[in-house]
C-alpha cells in the first residue's frame, strides 16, 4: 500500500489513524511478530500525553531470542539492507510521537518503535526535545525505529532521522530529490549503526529490521499494519486523504 499524504488532514484527524497504527504494530508483534520471552506495548510516555510502542524483554528469567525459527534473525545470517547504512564512529549519542516498546518480559526494554506526529515538528523546542531524546535511548543501549512520514519543516530541514544522525558527527546522508520522508532503524550497543530508508508518498513501507540484542532482529511489520489501520480509518477522512479518482 502506498505511503499517504498526511498533510492532507488536521493533526487530530491524522492523531486517529496513528493510535490504530501503534494499536496494530504492538498485535502484530504480539502474535508470532517476537521471539518468546518479548512482549510490545504501547507505553504511556512521561511528558507526553499520547502512548508510544515499546519492546519490552524479561527480567533475566529467560534466554536471549537464538538466531532462526521462533528466535528472530541471525544479522550474521542474514545482515539487514537499506538504502543508507551509517556506522558511526562516535557513540556521543514532542509531544504527539507514539511508541511501541519491546520487553524482554516485564523487565528491561530492548527497542522503541517511534511514529512520527505532526507535534514533533510544531517548534524549535519540539524538534530539539525529540532528537535529544532518540539520542538518550541509543545512548542507554535501546535500539530503535523512527517513522517520519512528514515532510521537513524550516526546523527540521533535512527531516528528523537526518537530525538524529547528525548527532553522531560522522553522517554524509542526503536524502535523494524527491524523497523527503524517511525510516530509520537504530542498532545500539558497541557498533551503533542506522540503516535508513528515504520515502516519499506513493511509496510502499520499507522492510526494515527491530534489533533486540546487536546480533539478533525481527522484521518491522510496517506495511501489513499500516494497510490494516487504513482499512478501518473512517471514509469520510480517507476521501480527503486520498481523493477518490
Amino acid at each position: 500500500m502506498p505511503i499517504h499524504d498526511w498533510t492532507r488532514v488536521e493533526p487530530g484527524d491524522y492523531h486517529h489513524f496513528h493510535q490504530r497504527w501503534i494499536s496494530a504494530i504492538s498485535d502484530a508483534l504480539n502474535t508470532g511478530g517476537l521471539p518468546p520471552g518479548f512482549m510490545a506495548m504501547a507505553e504511556q510516555v512521561t511528558g507526553r500525553p499520547i502512548p508510544d510502542v515499546v519492546a519490552l524483554q524479561t527480567n533475566g528469567s529467560h534466554k536471549h531470542p537464538g538466531p532462526g525459527g521462533s528466535g528472530g534473525v541471525a544479522v550474521a545470517v542474514a545482515p539487514p539492507t537499506a538504502h543508507t547504512v551509517t556506522r558511526f564512529a562516535s557513540t556521543r549519542y514532542s509531544d504527539r510521537a507514539n511508541r511501541v516498546v519491546i520487553r524482554h518480559g516485564r523487565g528491561k526494554v530492548v527497542a522503541i518503535i517511534e511514529l512520527v506526529s505532526p507535534g514533533n515538528k510544531d517548534s524549535k523546542s519540539a524538534v530539539r526535545t525529540f532528537v535529544e531524546k532518540a539520542v538518550d535511548i541509543l545512548r542507554q543501549g535501546v535500539h530503535m525505529l523512527v517513522v517520519d512520514l512528514f515532510p521537513p519543516t524550516p526546523r527540521d530541514p533535512q527531516g528528523l532521522n537526518k537530525l538524529i544522525l547528525d548527532e553522531f558527527g560522522t553522517n554524509t546522508f542526503e536524502p535523494p530529490p524527491g524523497k523527503p520522508l524517511s525510516a530509520a532503524a537504530y542498532l545500539a550497543g558497541d557498533d551503533p549503526t542506522a540503516y535508513l530508508e528515504p520515502l516519499a508518498v506513493g511509496d510502499a513501507l520499507p522492510a526494515l529490521p527491530i534489533f533486540l540484542t546487536e546480533d539478533v532482529y525481527v522484521p518491522a511489520p510496517l506495511e501489513a499494519t499500516y494497510a490494516e489501520s487504513w482499512a478501518v480509518y473512517p471514509q469520510l477522512l480517507r476521501d480527503l486523504v486520498a481523493p477518490p479518482g
